[in-house]
């Protein structure tokens, strides 16, 4: 494989000569869409399409997305997930990570060259809007993969949750309240293939189908299989692996699977292709649910399509023992971050998530931007701010995040800027002891997103070999809101003295009124003083806990049903013609807006 990695290289360098740029023109804006053909709802399209177009190039090819907000009523803003971004952080995408949100009726301008291969998606991050449909697949085609002529035709195959109500609805009014004390996720309404359900995914007999499966979810993972057809895995998250035999994957929310499926010489019948909700990541299933959604290996349209057949067990392919094609052992940490996860209430009686009891809060400074104009100060966390829990690291080192998961549930965690090395993933209800290590490999799996399970932890290693800010989350939307993110800057002065933030950039912090230099709470004079930023709530008064703040809640929701009976009783004569709606805290239910679909 060594002697594969040479032959790239060289490949690499005539290859290059050769890039062209590839341009896309975004109108991002409100469109109509019923992908599940139960619910009409409004989603946010580009260019007036919903789903919208994926982004296609070829390895070096520099791509231009000139990007115009028309929806309005929201800022918004790209990220274009599991791109490098090399010497460009500023086209990364988060918003007060590195760069300021758009506001609408503005524009920005994401330039960037692309040097690695493989399978990605773009979509917004901000303000939870991805899973309101700003998300598409970016492809990234390498004449000189690995597993070139080894295939007839390359295509893709998205998988999702969705939901019916809009996500900032369901923000406001059902999950961040005071009447969600344990932070049930709202259970998404259905699942879909290509953003719809019952697809005719065509085919020819005798022939390989090279299909890049990616999960635009924002909460549930998902199993996958082709009935009666195994298959080959070649590529997760842009690394391509030693072609691994399967019949069934685990994907996650964020995570990408490339595979190798060979069809059978035979039209006589089609057959069912499913993908079902991993249900354990659901705190309940509704009645009426179907957790799964089916499609079909389409071999004969004038054949019958049949449902897929039952299935006793989930024997999917455990992604932590596949092999890169390029091998690499397990890199020696020089530097390490150990973060324990959990969820917990705050004084406010909102659930979030914690690394190390920080909920993640947003700066007022985008984090790239205090980089730019701290100085020598910016190698000091402390100008970061109390709440964007961030390490500020070396370059040209190993780190190892140690991750435990003191939490019940599952969580995909996203590392921006780079892959990681899995070095261990723990089973459930295991704790951390490097006196104890697990299993690890000889040459580790590599990939940008990896689950960790309930109560387990896994360690992950990376070289700071790409100065930036980068974002380290969870890619469950819901508990990315809730504040399950940490922030690390890597190589600071190497990033001051190497990259730039355009002009139009700057441009739309200034339209929506950010700040744009100093320190997180946007203290310009005295960098250490971060009077003005802000924090998570207060901590809960000691002995309420989660089941007490339900009892309380129920209680005062008995106590003024009591109250409304009696005054409906005393008071039924008195008409209103503008009755108000509001919750036991005295706010509006629909947050001000009586849409649930926008």
């Amino acid at each position: 494989m060594r002697a594969f990695s040479r032959l790239v290289a060289l490949a690499a360098v005539a290859t290059a000569t050769l890039a062209a740029t590839v341009q896309y023109d975004f109108s991002v804006e409100w469109v109509q869409a019923n992908p599940d053909g139960d619910y009409e709802r409004t989603f946010i399209g580009i260019n007036g399409q919903w789903p919208p177009p994926p982004i296609e190039c070829n390895i070096y090819d520099r791509v231009i997305v000139n990007v115009t907000n028309n929806l309005g009523n929201e800022s918004t803003a790209v990220h274009f997930h599991g791109l490098f971004m090399n010497g460009t952080n500023a086209m990364d995408g988060p918003v007060f990570v590195t760069q300021c949100p758009v506001p609408a009726g503005n524009s920005i301008i994401y330039n960037f060259t692309v040097d690695q291969p493989g399978t990605y998606w773009y979509h917004s991050h901000f303000g939870a809007q991805y899973p309101d449909g700003f998300r598409a697949p970016f492809i990234v085609y390498d004449p000189d993969e690995p597993y070139a002529g080894q295939y007839d035709v390359d295509t893709y195959l998205t998988v999702s949750d969705y939901y019916h109500t809009s996500i900032p609805w369901l923000m406001a009014n059902q999950f961040l309240t005071l009447t969600n004390p344990t932070g049930s996720e709202p259970i998404p309404d259905a699942a879909l293939f290509n953003d719809s359900q019952n697809i005719n995914f065509q085919v020819e007999p005798n022939k390989t189908y090279k299909i890049r499966l990616i999960n635009m979810g924002a909460l549930v993972s998902q199993y996958v299989w082709f009935e009666d057809h195994d298959f080959q895995i070649i590529e997760v998250d842009g690394v391509y692996v030693e072609p691994a035999e399967a019949s069934m994957i685990y994907i996650t929310v964020a995570q990408r699977y490339t595979i190798l499926l060979t069809t059978k010489n035979s039209t006589d019948r089609n057959y069912p292709m499913i993908a079902s909700f991993d249900t354990d990541m659901l705190d309940h299933v509704p009645p009426g649910l179907v957790w799964n959604v089916t499609g079909w290996l389409t071999y004969n349209n004038s054949a019958d399509f049949p449902q897929p057949a039952l299935i006793d067990e989930y024997n999917f392919y455990d992604d932590f023992s596949l092999v890169p094609v390029e091998n690499e052992a397990p890199y020696e940490p020089d530097y390490q971050v150990s973060v324990d996860v959990q969820m917990m209430n705050l004084g406010n009686g909102v659930n979030y998530a914690f690394f190390n009891n920080i909920t993640y809060v947003a700066p007022n400074v985008p984090a790239l931007y205090t980089v730019m104009s701290s100085g020598n100060l910016s190698t000091d966390a402390t100008i970061y701010g109390t709440n964007t829990h961030t390490y500020v690291l070396g370059y040209q080192e190993v780190v190892e995040i140690v991750l435990n998961n003191f939490d019940t549930g599952k969580h995909p965690f996203h590392l921006h800027g780079h892959t990681f090395q899995v070095i261990e993933r723990s089973d459930d209800n295991m704790v951390y002891d490097p006196s104890n290590p697990g299993t690890i490999n000889e040459y580790p799996m590599r990939r940008d997103t990896v689950y960790v399970r309930p109560g387990g932890y896994m360690v992950l290693r990376f070289k700071t070999d790409n100065p930036g800010v980068w974002f380290f989350h969870c890619h469950i939307e819901w508990h990315l809101s809730q504040g399950l993110a940490l922030v690390l800057v890597e190589a600071p002065l190497e990033i001051q003295s190497r990259q730039v933030i355009p002009d139009d950039h700057y441009a739309a912090c200034k339209a929506g009124g950010y700040a744009y230099e100093g320190n997180a709470a946007g203290n310009t004079v005295n960098l250490f003083d971060l009077s003005g930023e802000k924090l998570q709530p207060d901590p809960l008064p000691a002995g309420f806990t989660a089941r007490g703040i339900v009892a309380l809640v129920f209680s005062c929701i008995s106590a003024f049903a009591g109250m409304g009976f009696i005054a409906w009783y005393g008071l039924s004569e008195i008409k209103t013609t503008s009755p108000e709606v509001v919750d036991i805290v005295g706010e509006p239910l629909d947050n001000g807006d009586d849409d649930e679909s926008k």
